[in-house]
């Protein structure tokens, strides 16, 4: 392949927009290409990206968000998609990439639809069961979209749809447990629970495992994932309890350091704890709260037999202990299914499979 092509990557809103992008940068780089990101100019992705690639050029675009409420912003956020667009496409046309890879977020429509308006193919990604709005607004502008589960696939035209499973950082695969035990200050003669809510925390399970903190110290040491701004100063210096409000470049060894995981069940993630082989109860945001995304990723992994699930309007300091409780008699049966489940895309393999589509 000839070198110093250029290839364009966007996506943000959350961490599970910018994961799979920090994922395939350090094999785009190693296979020649110069690497573009667009984001917002207030988004975690700006934070991400700018701390983990220095070196990758990140061009800021005004971008709305896609609000399924009303809100007054609703009428004023068109003309920042324009104006978002506007500023792809200068980006676009200065940097000229050979194709664009987006992974979803509301930062990524002006993008594609101003990658369209360049004549510059754009590979899309979508990880959870049924696409999202973004990729929904993106479908008509794209060459192709990729999708990690097979029931996503039934939902997009056959002819530019295709399921290539998960793709997983190869730096979450190289934790150390005695790094995240240290990193904690735990033993290792005891259980360690880990428990996160995304990027942006959950307050639901902060509480939930707050309010359960002294009977669940009995049995586990507990790291807790909360969320920015989410620390909660009166439990500092807990013995057994390590509160991180977020983390990066610790997030692999503190989930090796874990022996069972609660979480939310953004697609990223959930395929990370698989391929770490941690049993996990799921606890998805709700229906209420969401398109309900959550929800299918949630039961498509207790179908398969490799998470326990309990629903957020059943979440209470009772059904949080028992759901623990049953998760801990069958870890076993769990990981056995893990074992068995079908391997993870390395990032070098995505890569081959978005760049086939460069002009």
């Amino acid at each position: 392949m000839e070198k110093d092509k250029t290839i364009i990557l966007t996506g943000g809103g959350t961490a599970g927009h910018v994961s799979l992008n920090e994922a395939i940068i350090p094999s785009l780089i190693e296979a020649g290409y110069k690497v573009h990101y667009i984001g917002s100019h207030l988004g975690i992705e700006k934070e991400l990206i700018g701390n983990a690639f220095p070196d990758v050029p990140y061009h800021s675009i005004s971008s709305g968000k896609l609000r399924r409420y009303f809100s007054m912003k609703n009428f004023t956020d068109p003309f920042r998609v324009l104006a978002g667009i506007g500023q792809a496409l200068a980006v676009i046309r200065k940097v000229k990439p050979t194709v664009i890879f987006s992974k979803g977020g509301f930062v990524s429509v002006p993008v594609v639809i101003a990658a369209k308006l360049a004549s510059v193919p754009v590979v899309v990604h979508e990880s959870d069961v049924t696409p999202g709005l973004a990729n929904k607004l993106a479908l008509p502008f794209a060459s192709h979209i990729f999708t990690v589960f097979k029931e996503t696939v039934k939902h997009l035209p056959s002819d530019k749809a295709t399921c290539t499973g998960s793709i997983i950082r190869q730096q979450l695969l190289e934790g150390d447990r005695v790094k995240g035990l240290a990193l904690c200050g735990f033993t290792s003669y005891k259980p360690v629970l880990l428990v996160m809510g995304g990027s942006l925390g959950s307050v639901v399970l902060n509480d939930a495992l707050r309010s359960n903190l002294p009977q669940l110290l009995k049995t586990y040491q507990i790291i807790h994932l909360c969320g920015k701004g989410n620390l909660d100063e009166s439990l500092q210096g807990l013995t057994g309890y390590k509160q991180f409000d977020y983390v990066t470049t610790e997030l692999p060894d503190l989930l090796h350091a874990a022996d069972t995981i609660v979480s939310r069940a953004g697609s990223n993630s959930i395929f990370e704890f698989l391929a770490l082989h941690k049993p996990m109860l799921l606890i998805p945001l709700s229906a209420a709260k969401s398109r309900g995304d959550q929800i299918l990723n949630a039961n498509l992994f207790k179908k398969q037999g490799f998470a326990h699930v309990l629903e957020e309007e059943q979440l209470n300091q009772a059904s949080f202990m028992g759901a623990l409780d049953e998760l801990a008699s069958n870890s076993e049966t769990i990981v056995d299914s893990m074992i068995d489940a079908e391997r993870p895309k390395t990032p070098h393999e995505m890569v081959a499979l978005i760049t086939q589509y460069e002009k």
